[in-house]
This record gives structure tokens, C-alpha cells and sequence, in this order.
């Protein structure tokens, strides 16, 4: 009976709309490792491709569940694994191209897909007699498996449960309500979030208004004017951070003050978007939801299955680095007004849209230095292949070839075939660094497809950022973050393309939250051992290697009043277990939200006008949009994770093989497939991780 419905099943995906046409979404790409082939998809594919590919996915469940043989590994926690290829397929591209190039068709047909993707998974997560099939297999043969058939096993039925699949059947009704209304609410988010974000554009009519800005950006605004309608000749655009870049140079303070309110109030009503209501009605779910799994609150109820535990290990690991970080802080923001003082009289009030203004000109003063004269020699394209690729070559002997014949969804983009040391092809590797009005802000990493021995699947990975790309005939640079940047997403990138996993359950970045972040965050450290910054710091025009006293201060600067970057990512994170601390009795009403982020960060005593939160509720995307609830404290967490394991490369020798070899086995190619911290501990030597090296490497 299953293979007859396989074989109705597979016909079915073949149809579509035009029948002298197959859906290329549908049928298994011939191009290298079945990458998508965006030559031939339209817009129009996906619909009919979810359509098709849902309802392949329910046969599938359904033969698992109609199955009269006793309930095995093999016949039911493997064939859950199997199923879904198609669907997994049809997801990993089009949620690419929401995220990274969202035109209004796309966000059309993403109202339609989610509410069915949503359907399916509450189908799937509450299906009693499939459960009651894994239960079976869970009870029989945990003690029998080994290795990764013994995890993926324990991950499967941990899932179910964690979903509720024990609950009454009253909860289990209330349950499916509460995960669709959420799946609702966020796409509602991310198209509001995104309308306020390029709404928000700060528009300039006189080009001495821009004065401080180097001839490059101001370029760069008269572009950005030109792609968002050209109201004025110039458009600052904001992107998802609470602070703005361009608050660092432009001398015009009143056109500061309009960028930094513009960024703060981009999604909280002032204008013609709230976000509030979102907010507001997803916190209460999610702490309905905790609840009706019998936990406290939501963040007591997501830190169940981390490496926190729970919501105290977090707030006491807060509470270590504020009580060391507020007098850095304070002394900082001292430091900052008595020099403003100097040139702006002893009365002067400094204000969050001050602080960059003035500490760039501290920094250009003391370090002679500011980031106009070190982003020559930060040139995107040796970013990524002198240093990038190379820190990669040189640790873990891995090659990039680019692949001018694999389509691409937008021109920006690259691709590299991945080559490991022994000549053996072992990924897709996509770049797409450029910011355009149809993509979200921030900088990410994702697969078009993860790597998999049981499916005989390489991984096809790629890396998302926002950089400003400069017109046509001019060099694209970056800043200092921006090249840190890259380096990290290529971290996770790394973390996709070595894994060496059974199972696509337990590939590559399929961890924990509060251990994700760690690859990325460790392979930043890269951008600053003086043989990689050598070889990609190297002047566009020249291609002369950064002079070695600009170096030095260049270096020198990246702890340069380092608070504010410590503070505003605690606050954030301290918004964000507020909110998911709360009982669903307890949530603040829409009016009075505002007030619950500033009382929260009055409590642990992070209410600081001048270290804002990194982002504010009303446009904290990890939080509301992504997957971070109640976990943005892992961004600090696994920070200190990497921190300990650079120390480990320094001590063994930053670039030697042998240690990017013992890293590559015992953390990056391993996945979920054993416990996370006796992984650290592997590779470390340690038994739990060192917090005080934290501070240490943040120069504080």
C-alpha cells in the first residue's frame, strides 16, 4: 500500500499549473549536489509546490501510521526522518528568498503557505497514534541503540513531547490554536517590521547636511535615494540596530537626533507602524502556551532543552557581567561628555545620538584614526577570498572554487564549490553580502539543503549580510564590523559544510541555541591573527598591505570604549527574558509595553539613556520574527565559549592544521550527535566554560 501511494503520490508532484511544464520545485535538480536552479523557478511554483509537497508529506506520516507491523527504528523513527525531502526542499528555498528578497508577490504567497505549513506540523506534533508508535520505539530500544540511530531516537520523542503530545486532549486543541495564531502573527511581524524599517529612511535635501560623511557614503546615500524614489537627494537608511552608522561622522547634530529617533521609532506607533499589538498578543500566547505544558512562564518552558537549563543560570550569569560592566560603563559615558564638553561648554548634555559622534573623534585624536582611512584596505572581495577563505584553507585545508554556472536568485550573489584538503568536493558555498529595500536587516546563515549520509546529501549552505554596495565603478568597503561580520557567518557556515552527520535531524547547525552562536562567534577570531589581516587587509587601488603603524592603531582600536557594545547587547537581552518571564495574567497591556521595557531594564539595573538596548522591543526581530525568544542571551553565552576555545588555538597555535583538525572532529562535523558540553570539554580540556575571559577579551 505505501509504495502505491508513493507512486499516486510522485505523479501528483509532477503536475502543475502549466502541464507542458514541470515544476522545477518539484522534480530533484540536476545541477551539482541538486542545488535549486533558479534559472527555471518563477514565483508563481511555489504555491502549487507546497500544495503538492504537503500532501506527499501527509502520505508519508500516513503510511508510518497505517504500518500494522510492530512499531521499530527502522519503520517508524527512521521513515519520520525520510519524510518531507520534497517539502524540505520546496521550505529551504522559498524561506531563502523571504528573508533575503522579499518582493510583495512572495509575501503574498507566504500568508497562504504558512497557515498550511502550520496546519501540517500541529497534524503531524499531535498525530496520537504516530506518537504512541514512537513512545513504542522509545521504550523498547533507547537502551539497545548506540550512537547517532540512540540520539536521533531520544531527539524524535523529546520533540513530540516537548510539542505536547501528551497533553489532553483539550490542551492539545488549545495547543494547535495557539502555535496557527503565532505562525499568523509572525508573518504579520516580518511584513511590518520590514514596511517600518524602509519607511523609517531619513531624507536629506543638501549635501553640506552630510558633512563628515567620506565622498564614498555620501555616494552611497545619493544611490540609496535613487532606489527608494529619490524624495530628496539624499536617503539615510536605517538599518535593524538600534544605533546607525552614519551617527559616528555626520556633523550636523539635529540630522543625527532625526536618525537615531527614526531608528527608536521606526515599529512603536509614533508613525504610521505598531508593532506593539504583535507583541503584546505573542507574548501572552507564548506564556499560554508555557503554561499548558505545565512551566511557569515561556522562558522557563524554551530553556528547558539548552545548555542554561533554566531561567536562573541565565539571570545568574547576567547578573555576573552587569555587576562587572555598569562601572566600565559609567566611566565610559563620563569620559565621553567631559570631552565634549571641550569644544561644546561645560553644560552640555551629551545624548545617545552623540556618543559615537564624539567617541570617533576621541579615537581619531588619541589612535589617529577613524574609519575612513582603514576601510581602503577592507575591499569586500578580499575580505572574503584573502581572508575568509584563507583563514579556512590554512585551519582546516578547505579550498574555494566559484561556480559562475549555478543560478543564483538575485546577480549579487556567488557561489564556491567547497574542496577539502584530500581534493574531495564537499559543499556548495553561497555569498549574498549586499543590502537592497527587499531584504531584512541583520546578516545570517542557512542551507538550501543540510548535510546528510542517510539521504546521500552534501550540504548547500549560505550567508546572508547587509553591506552597502557601492556604485557601479567603485570598490565595495567595508567597516570593521562588517568584515567581523562575515567572519562570523562564515563560522556557521563552517559548522554546515564539515558536518559529517547519519542523520539530517542532527546535522550541522542543528544544536542548541546556546551553542549555535559559538562557531561563529570563535571564527571571528580569525579576522585578527596578523597572518590572516595580512593577507586580505590590503588596499583596493595598491593592493598594498596595511601600513604596519595604521594597523596597529586599527587593532588597537577595536577595544576602544568597548562598554557600549557590552551594554546594549545585556539590555537587550534582559528585554527579552522580561517578556518571556511573564505569566499570559501578567503581560503589560498595548499602551503600557513601552513602559514594562523601561521598568525591566530599571530592575537589573541597565536603564541607561546612553547604552539603549541593541534593539528595542517594538523592533527586535530575533525575539518576535526569529527564533530567539527567550534565548538572545546565547549571543553572550556561547561568546564566552569562544572565547575559551581562541585561547585553546592560541595556546596550540592559531593556524596550525592539527588543531583546526581536532576542532573539525570533535565539535564542527559532529552536529547534534553527542552532548554539547562534553564537547567543549573535548576539545578544551575544560570542564566548564571560563566566563572572566569574557571581559578579558573585550578589553574591559
Amino acid at each position: 500500500m505505501a509504495a502505491m501511494v508513493m507512486l499516486s503520490s510522485m505523479m501528483q508532484l509532477t503536475a502543475c499549473k502549466d502541464s507542458t511544464r514541470e515544476n522545477p520545485l518539484l522534480t530533484e535538480s540536476n545541477l551539482p549536489f541538486g542545488a535549486p536552479d533558479f534559472s527555471k523557478i518563477e514565483v508563481s511554483d511555489y504555491l502549487p509546490a507546497f500544495e503538492a509537497a504537503i500532501k506527499q508529506n501527509r502520505e508519508e506520516i500516513a503510511a508510518i501510521v497505517e504500518n500494522k507491523d510492530s512499531a521499530t527504528f527502522e519503520n517508524t523513527i527512521l521513515a519520520l526522518e525520510e519524510s518531507g525531502k520534497t517539502l524540505d526542499r520546496v521550505s529551504a528555498v522559498f524561506f531563502a528568498l523571504l528573508e533575503a528578497d522579499k518582493t510583495p508577490e512572495l509575501s503574498e504567497t507566504e500568508k497562504k503557505v504558512k497557515p498550511m505549513l502550520t496546519e501540517l506540523e500541529n497534524d503531524i506534533s499531535f498525530n496520537k497514534q504516530l506518537f504512541e508508535r514512537i513512545k513504542q520505539v522509545y521504550d523498547r530500544e533507547y537502551q539497545i541503540l548506540q550512537g547517532e540511530d540512540q540520539k536521533l531516537l531520544d531527539e524524535t520523542y523529546k520533540a513530540f513531547v516537548r510539542k505536547g503530545a501528551l497533553l489532553s486532549d483539550e490542551k492539545m486543541a488549545r495547543m494547535k490554536e495557539i502555535n496557527m495564531r503565532i505562525s499568523e502573527l509572525q508573518t504579520e511581524w516580518g511584513d511590518m517590521l520590514t514596511n517600518a524599517t524602509n519607511d523609517a529612511v531619513v531624507w536629506v535635501d543638501k549635501k553640506e547636511d552630510l558633512a563628515g560623511m567620506s565622498d564614498a557614503d555620501i555616494a552611497q546615500c545619493a544611490k540609496d535615494a535613487e532606489s527608494r524614489g529619490k524624495k530628496a537627494p539624499y536617503a539615510i537608511v536605517i538599518v535593524n540596530t538600534t544605533q546607525q552608522q552614519p551617527l559616528a561622522c555626520l556633523d550636523n547634530r539635529d540630522l543625527r537626533r532625526k536618525i537615531f529617533e527614526a531608528s527608536v521609532h521606526r515599529a512603536d506607533g509614533t508613525g504610521k507602524y505598531n508593532t506593539y499589538p504583535i507583541v503584546v498578543e505573542m507574548a501572552k500566547l507564548r506564556a499560554e502556551k508555557a503554561e499548558l505544558m505545565d512551566f511557569p512562564n515561556y522562558a522557563a518552558y524554551s530553556l528547558d532543552d539548552t545548555m542554561a537549563k533554566t531561567p536562573d543560570n541565565v539571570y545568574s550569569f547576567l547578573r555576573n557581567l552587569i555587576s562587572k560592566y555598569t562601572p566600565k560603563a559609567e566611566a565610559e559615558t563620563k569620559v565621553i561628555e567631559d570631552y565634549a564638553r571641550q569644544t561644546m561648554g561645560a553644560d552640555f548634555q551629551l545624548q545617545p545620538y552623540d556618543r559615537f559622534y564624539y567617541s570617533a573623534k576621541m579615537k581619531k585624536e588619541q589612535l589617529d584614526l577613524d574609519d575612513d582611512e582603514v576601510k581602503p584596505y577592507f575591499n569586500v572581495d578580499s575580505v572574503l577570498v584573502n581572508g575568509v577563505f584563507y583563514a579556512a584553507n590554512r585551519v582546516y585545508g578547505l579550498t574555494f572554487k566559484e561556480r559562475d554556472d549555478i543560478p543564483v536568485y538575485h546577480p549579487d550573489m556567488k557561489v564556491f564549490e567547497v574542496v577539502d584538503k584530500g581534493g574531495k568536493t564537499i559543499a556548495l558555498f553561497y555569498c549574498d553580502y549586499f543590502r537592497r529595500p527587499t531584504k531584512r536587516g541583520g546578516a545570517w546563515m542557512d542551507a538550501f539543503a543540510e548535510q546528510s549520509r542517510q539521504r546521500q546529501q552534501l550540504p548547500i549552505i549560505f550567508n546572508v549580510c547587509n553591506s552597502a554596495k557601492a556604485p557601479e565603478g567603485q570598490p565595495s568597503l567595508l567597516t570593521w564590523d562588517e568584515v567581523t561580520t562575515m567572519f562570523h557567518e562564515f563560522g556557521h557556515a563552517l559548522h554546515g559544510m564539515l558536518s559529517d552527520c547519519q542523520y539530517n535531524r542532527l546535522s550541522g547547525t542543528s544544536v542548541a541555541r546556546d551553542f549555535v552562536e559559538m562557531p561563529s562567534q570563535f571564527n571571528e577570531s580569525f579576522a585578527t591573527i596578523p597572518e590572516v589581516f595580512d593577507h586580505y587587509a590590503r588596499h583596493y587601488k595598491t593592493g598594498d598591505p596595511m601600513p604596519i603603524d595604521l594597523k596597529e592603531r586599527m587593532l588597537k582600536s577595536i577595544n576602544f570604549q568597548t562598554a557600549y557594545a557590552l551594554g546594549e547587547n545585556l539590555a537587550a537581552t534582559c528585554v527579552d527574558l522580561a517578556w518571556h518571564m511573564l505569566s499570559s495574567s501578567a503581560i503589560p497591556t498595548v499602551e503600557n509595553a513601552p513602559a514594562f521595557e523601561t521598568d525591566a531594564l530599571e530592575k537589573v539595573g541597565l536603564l541607561n539613556a546612553q547604552i539603549p538596548p541593541r534593539y528595542g522591543t517594538s523592533y527586535f526581530n530575533h525575539v518576535w520574527g526569529g527564533g530567539y525568544a527567550a534565548g538572545y542571551y546565547s549571543y553572550l553565552w556561547t561568546e564566552v565559549l569562544a572565547v575559551n576555545i581562541a585561547d585553546v588555538f592560541a595556546q596550540r597555535g592559531p593556524l596550525k592544521p592539527e588543531t583546526g583538525q581536532d576542532f573539525r572532529d570533535k565539535i564542527l562535523s559532529r552536529g547534534n550527535t553527542g552532548d554539547l558540553m562534553q564537547m567543549f570539554t573535548d576539545f578544551t580540556g575544560m570542564q566548564a566554560p571560563d566566563a572572566t575571559s569574557l571581559l578579558k577579551a573585550r578589553g574591559l
